[in-house]
C-alpha cells in the first residue's frame, strides 16, 4: 500500500516532463526472469536504493502531463496488429464494463468477499473461491485474537517513543506511514500461524501452467516467505496525504516489458493460436496463472518503493476497528474487466469534437500516433482517475471495504485497483501492518537473500528507500529473535524443506533456492 501527497512533488517551475529526464533512465533492453536470474545468482546483491519516502512511487496526476518518449507510440503500433479487431475488442470491453459498473453502483461494498478464518482452516468453498477470483479481494475475519493485534500496536507505539527523532515517515511533521520494518510486532505478525495459513490458502488459488522443469519457471505456492514492508498508524481528521486509485508493482512496464506484457496476452493479442480473429478472448484472461508472472520485470527503472518480487496478493492486517469514512482501503472489485480496460486504454482517445465527458464507444477512436499512456510515468505506479480512465466510473466502482476489527486480514490481487480514503472522520486511529502473500520462486529467493542481509544490518529492505534505517534503534529485532524452524525458513534463516509430494520442478526450485541462500 502506498500514498502520495497532495500538491507539488517537484520544484516550482520545473515540469514533470522535464524533471523525468533527471530521475529515470531507460534500460537498453527489458529483461525477464530467463535473463536476469542467472546474473543475480552469480552476481552481486541488489544495490541499495536512494533515500526517500513512500511518495517516491507516484508520478502525481496533478500538474503538467508527462511527455513520454517517441518509443511509446512505436510500442502501441507494434502491439496493435489489427486496428479493426482492436476497436471491436475495445467495444466489447466497454459494453461489459458498463454492466458491471451498474452492479457495483447498486450493491456497493456488499460485493467485497468476506470469509472467516475457520473457512480458511476447513477449506474455502467453490463459491467462495470463484467470488474471490472475480472480485480480486477478500477480508478474512478472525485468526489473530483482538487483544494480540492491539498488543502489536502498543508495542509499535513504544518502539516509536523509544527512538524519538530517529523515526522517519510521511508526512514528516505528523507521521502516518512509518518507515519501520524491524519492530518486534512486525516480526511476530509476519510469522503468525494464522497469517501463514491464510497466505498459504490464498496462494493456493493460483496455478502454474508452465511445463518446464526449470527452477526459473517454478513456484512453490505452499511456501510463503516473509516480505518486510512498512506500517500505518493514522489519527482521525483530514490529511494532506491521499492515496488515489492505482495499481502497484510497476506502471508502464505492463506494456513496455515483454515478460510483464505476457501476463495480459489474452487481452492484448487479437487472434487465437490459429490466427483467427478473437474479439472476446479477453474474457479468457487468467489472472491467477503464475507462469507469465515469473518472467515479468516490474521495475525497469530501479525506483524506490517499486516491488521487484512476484507478489500475488498485497495485504494488510488490521490493528484497529476501522470502517468506511475512517481512512480505510478502497478497491475496484472487478479484476478481469478492470485489467482489460486498463491494458487497452492507451490505444484509444476521445474523438475530436466529441462531448467532453462522453463515454460512448462511438466517441472514442484508435490512437496509435501519440505517446500517451494515461496515468503512466516511468518508475512510478500505474495511476487512475476520472480523466485518465473515465469508463471505470470510479465515483461508483471505487468502494470502501466493510469495517474490519483488530486481527482481521485483508488481501487484494496484485492487479486490483485500490486507494485509501482521503478523509478519516472516525474517533480512533486507522492502523495496519502491511503483510502480503508471497511464494517461493527463484526471483523471490534472490530477494530473500538480499532482504536477509538488510535485516542483519538493520537497514531498509531492498525494495524500499535506503539509508541507515533502524540500524541504530533501541529495541530493533535481529535475526536471533526469529524463533522456530518454520519462521526461520520464511525469513531465509534456515533451508527450505522439499515437500514429499513435490513435483520435479518444485524439487529443483527448493534445491536452487537453498543454493542461493546457503
Amino acid at each position: 500500500m502506498l500514498s502520495t501527497v497532495r500538491g507539488p512533488l517537484r520544484p516550482r517551475g520545473v515540469t514533470l516532463a522535464r524533471s523525468l529526464k533527471t530521475v529515470t533512465s531507460h534500460p537498453t533492453e527489458p529483461v525477464g526472469v530467463a535473463d536476469h536470474v542467472p546474473s543475480r545468482v552469480l552476481g552481486t546483491p541488489r544495490r541499495p536504493k536512494k533515500e526517500g519516502n513512500i511518495t517516491n512511487v507516484f508520478g502525481a496526476l496533478e500538474g503538467d502531463p508527462v511527455a513520454l518518449p517517441e518509443r511509446f507510440a512505436a510500442l502501441k503500433r507494434q502491439l496493435c496488429t489489427d486496428p479493426g479487431l482492436m476497436e471491436a475488442r475495445w467495444r466489447s470491453i466497454l459494453s461489459e464494463l458498463e454492466k458491471e459498473v451498474g452492479v457495483i453502483a447498486q450493491n456497493g461494498n456488499a460485493v467485497v468477499p468476506q470469509v472467516s478464518y475457520s473457512d480458511i482452516v476447513n477449506g474455502l468453498s467453490e463459491e467462495q473461491v470463484q467470488d474471490i477470483k472475480k472480485r480480486g479481494v477478500v477480508i478474512v475475519r478472525g485468526g489473530v485474537p483482538r487483544e494480540e493485534a492491539l498488543g502489536w500496536k502498543q508495542s509499535i507505539l513504544d518502539y516509536v517513543a523509544a527512538n524519538g527523532g530517529r523515526v522517519k515517515g510521511a508526512p514528516p511533521d505528523r507521521i502516518v506511514f512509518y518507515e519501520l520494518y524491524q519492530s518486534s510486532a512486525q516480526l511476530r505478525a509476519r510469522a503468525h500461524p494464522a497469517l501463514v495459513a491464510t497466505q498459504t490458502a490464498l496462494l493456493g488459488l493460483w496455478h502454474n501452467s508452465a511445463t518446464s522443469t526449470s527452477a526459473s519457471w517454478a513456484a512453490s505456492l505452499r511456501t510463503p516467505i516473509a516480505y518486510f514492508d512498512r506500517l500505518r498508524i493514522r489519527a482521525p481528521g483530514p490529511s494532506v496525504w491521499t492515496l488515489g486509485p492505482h495499481v502497484d508493482s510497476g506502471g508502464v512496464e505492463r506494456w513496455e516489458d515483454p515478460g510483464f506484457r505476457a501476463c495480459f496476452t489474452k487481452i492484448l493479442e487479437l487472434t487465437d493460436a490459429d490466427g483467427r480473429p478473437a474479439v472476446e478472448a479477453w474474457k479468457e484472461h487468467d489472472a491467477f496463472d503464475v507462469m507469465p508472472r515469473l518472467g515479468a520485470k516490474q521495475d525497469l527503472y530501479d525506483a524506490p518503493n517499486q516491488c521487484s518480487v512476484f507478489r500475488p496478493w498485497q495485504g494488510w492486517t488490521a490493528l484497529s476497528s476501522t470502517g468506511p469514512r475512517e481512512g480505510t482501503l478502497q478497491v475496484v472489485p472487478m479484476l478481469t474487466l478492470a485489467s482489460a480496460y486498463v491494458m487497452l486504454r492507451p490505444f484509444f482517445s476521445r474523438r475530436p469534437g466529441a462531448p467532453a465527458h462522453s463515454l460512448a464507444a462511438d466517441d472514442w477512436v484508435l490512437d496509435l500516433e501519440s505517446t500517451a499512456f494515461p496515468g503512466s510515468v516511468p518508475g512510478k505506479a500505474q495511476e487512475m482517475n476520472s480523466t485518465t480512465h473515465p469508463h471505470l466510473c470510479l465515483e461508483k466502482t471505487l468502494v470502501s471495504i466493510p469495517r474490519v476489527e483488530p486481527g482481521d486480514q485483508v488481501y487484494w490481487h496484485c492487479d486490483v485497483i485500490h486507494a485509501v480514503e482521503s478523509e478519516h472522520s472516525g474517533v480512533g486511529d486507522s492502523s495496519v501492518l502491511y503483510i502480503p502473500a508471497i511464494p517461493l520462486t527463484m526471483q523471490n529467493a534472490l530477494y530473500l537473500r538480499d532482504q536477509r542481509d538488510t535485516f542483519t544490518r538493520g537497514v531498509p529492505s531492498p525494495d524500499f528507500p535506503g539509508g541507515e534505517g533502524e540500524s541504530q534503534f533501541v529495541g530493533r529485532v535481529t535475526v536471533n529473535d526469529v524463533k522456530g524452524e518454520k519462521a526461520r525458513r520464511m525469513f531465509g534463516l534456515a533451508p527450505f524443506n522439499t515437500p514429499a509430494d513435490a513435483s520435479p520442478a518444485e524439487k529443483i526450485l527448493v534445491e536452487a533456492a537453498n543454493s542461493i541462500l546457503y
